[in-house]
């Protein structure tokens, strides 16, 4: 669900919209305004340069394979010869991701039903199969829609609108599968259209927040000038070669595999070969959707490619997860994923799901006894041989509630009202780490009369020695609130072997805030580590370095196999003299900083964007651009007070008295609200 907070913006509850690392959920703090930039953290000097190049046309392509000689064919291809396998997708989530509407794609009532959330009045009909959606406003406006296709199937299907040509909009009254009703996804909201976060707005847009992930072979295409989409996408919904890539290739070899001896080509023609990549590109290859990232282009990766190569995973900060990595906002599985020991065993996720249907390939706890039993698992062989699924493991009544295995180890979040999704860190409970991390525990979460206090001194009994296990929430939690205090331990977090990548990561972007010569002294063997994740979050600590020693260490990640690494080296070395450098570096730092650009016009359809453009246009007394940047925040949300501030300030500051108060009022009319704004206009006024 989303929410205003303070002039800034939280987003919860909301299945498909992706959120970059800086976008939304957190407040970006603008020079002049509260201190530095968030996050985005380092300066666009190039992006300025080129400003006109961030804000040209995005241009789409045909889509294809990198491999020109390949093409997507559609998952109708795969079927003659991989039946079982077309069976169990055909009616999977998958399958069913985005679909058009018709009778037997529409869950929900369209028979005349009726609405109503916060005086707006809502009708659902079907008209010789077109259905439709008939709104009735505060104000009397009355509006018509079409439906103009479907997401999802269970617990929740939500229904797209196409607002004007392309652009498609999540719509905020959905239907509740289970209990066949109609709600709202925000019931606490009371929202004008004019709002950025009303269902026509940026941030329930379906073409740039989530059409990625429903789609296979989509290209979003936005057109900045014309302020409109074209997107493309070979098949709706989750279809074969979303995961397998293109299949033209492996279509020929198989039609003329029935006429002749032709060897298979590598892959059976497929850009990603689940057979032979190995478990790490298999997992990586659900994380592309099943994850909280930040993309790197504008459309689906070709299937294969390097997550890394592709988005920049969010780390354990606040708002996305609790400060033991426990989920809090929707992660989305792989960053909870990459936490758990199983990740470190080598599980991967077909190990407990179906490859096409994407069940669980067993019920109840039959799905975690594949390996925790007294039989084990020949392919995990480090595991206990001993019995889990009994009380004398789990000390509950067999059967009962207690004695589920996701119940202790999967603690349950709902999303989108109704939507229950489970933290895939497969931890063990720590209750008695409660008051320290803040975190819940899923002793409580069943025992809701009871303390943590109490959950601790249960887990005491069975296991004297469990509050005495170290746990790296208790070294994130202080150093989310003191990183200086925290600092020795984060130092001793982000170098322990024994940890998962994204926990040192996230121990290296606190550590960051705080970093002196001699923490990038002691965190530059890190630079050459063989987890992406930590490579380049280590990078950002080298800014503490002498300039020439930094150049010197960040030499190599200007051209490191992956792009995230690769676009953070380009930004920590933004400043350094170009000059300074051998010419061979600064083709390298070129190249780096070309692919940086071409991320951030990828994005060029986010508030965000913009925000953060314009602070830096601030930063480098660029104040053309500053105010071209903050107008184009408020044009696409209205609502946001940053931006609006920094306007008025750059009035004030270059425009005069009058000009200051005509923003001010302005603004007042679309935030009326804001203790900042009204702060400005009195203290303008008193001059």
């Amino acid at each position: 669900m989303i929410r205003r907070a303070r002039g800034a913006f939280q987003l919860r509850r909301h299945t498909c919209f992706w959120k970059p690392r800086w976008a939304v959920p957190r407040r970006i703090d603008l020079p002049g305004c509260s201190g530095r930039i968030s996050d985005f953290g380092v300066v666009l000097i190039l992006a300025l340069a080129t400003w006109a190049y961030l804000v040209a046309a995005v241009r789409g392509q045909e889509i294809q394979s990198e491999n020109t000689d390949q093409h997507y064919v559609g998952s109708e291809q795969c079927t003659g010869c991989h039946q079982d396998a077309t069976d169990a997708w055909m009616g999977s989530h998958h399958a069913l991701a985005w679909t058009s509407p018709a009778p037997d794609t529409v869950l929900a009532d369209f028979d005349g039903t009726r609405f109503e959330h916060d005086g707006v009045q809502y009708e659902f009909s079907v008209d010789n199969g077109n259905y439709r959606i008939h709104l009735t406003e505060t104000d009397g406006t009355v509006k018509d829609y079409s439906v103009h296709s479907v997401v999802g199937v269970a617990p929740l299907q939500q229904y797209l609108i196409e607002t004007e040509p392309g652009r498609l909009q999540s719509f905020d009254v959905v239907w509740d599968v289970e209990n066949g009703r109609w709600y709202h996804l925000y019931p606490d909201q009371t929202l004008p259209p004019d709002d950025g976060l009303h269902w026509t707005g940026p941030y329930k847009n379906w073409n740039a927040r989530c059409a990625e992930c429903h789609a296979t072979g989509f290209e979003k295409r936005y057109d900045e000038r014309r302020q409109a989409y074209a997107s493309v996408q070979v098949e709706t919904g989750v279809g074969c070669e979303a995961c397998h890539g293109p299949g033209s290739a492996h279509v020929d070899w198989a039609e003329s595999a029935g006429t002749s001896s032709v060897p298979a080509p590598a892959g059976y023609g497929f850009a990603m070969d689940f057979a032979g990549a190995g478990a790490e590109a298999a997992i990586q290859q659900c994380a592309t959707c099943h994850s909280r990232r930040e993309p790197f282009g504008e459309g689906n990766p070709m299937p294969g490619t390097s997550f890394h190569e592709a988005y920049n995973l969010s780390l354990l900060r606040p708002g996305l997860y609790h400060a033991d990595g426990q989920i809090l906002d929707e992660v989305y599985v792989y960053g909870s994923f990459l936490q758990s020991r199983m990740y470190s065993k080598g599980v991967t996720c077909l190990n407990c799901h179906d490859a096409h249907s994407a069940e669980l390939k067993a019920d109840g706890n039959g799905v975690c006894t594949q390996c925790h039993s007294p039989a084990g698992n020949p392919d995990f062989t480090s595991l206990p041989l001993k019995p889990y699924d009994d009380p004398s493991h789990h000390f509950h009544e067999a059967g009962s509630e207690g004695a589920q295995c996701k119940n202790c180890h999967m603690i349950e979040r709902v999303y989108m009202g109704t939507d229950g999704r489970r933290d895939h860190s497969f931890r063990i409970p720590r209750p008695d780490l409660a008051d320290v991390t803040g975190a819940p525990d899923a002793c409580t979460d069943c025992h809701a009369d009871r303390s943590a206090e109490w959950a601790a001194a249960e887990i005491e009994k069975y296991h004297p020695n469990a509050a005495a296990r170290p746990h790296y929430g208790v070294t994130l939690a202080a150093g989310r609130s003191d990183p200086v205090g925290a600092k020795p331990d984060l130092n001793s977090l982000a170098l322990d072997d024994s940890q998962a990548g994204l926990v040192r990561a996230t121990a290296l972007w606190l550590l960051s805030q705080v970093a002196d010569e001699t923490t990038a002294e002691d965190m530059a063997p890190l630079l050459a580590h063989d987890d992406p994740l930590i490579r380049a979050t280590a990078i950002a600590i080298q800014r503490a370095a002498p300039p020439r020693l930094q150049a010197d260490r960040l030499n190599e990640l200007l051209d490191d196999p992956e792009r995230m690494v690769r676009i953070e080296a380009a930004k920590a070395m933004l400043d350094f003299p170009a000059a300074g450098l051998p010419e061979q570096q600064q083709d390298k730092l070129q190249q780096a900083m070309s692919e940086w650009r071409a991320s951030l016009r990828a994005r060029s359809d986010f508030p965000e964007t913009h925000l953060v453009l314009g602070g830096m246009a601030l930063t480098f007394r660029n104040i053309p651009a500053a105010k071209r940047a903050f107008r184009e925040v408020v044009r696409m949300d209205p609502q946001r007070e940053e931006a609006w501030v920094m306007l008025v300030r750059i009035a004030a500051a270059v425009d005069g008295r009058e000009a200051t108060l005509a923003i001010l009022e302005e603004a007042l009319s679309k935030v009326p609200d804001s203790q900042a704004l009204n702060e400005l206009r009195a203290s303008v006024w008193a001059q």
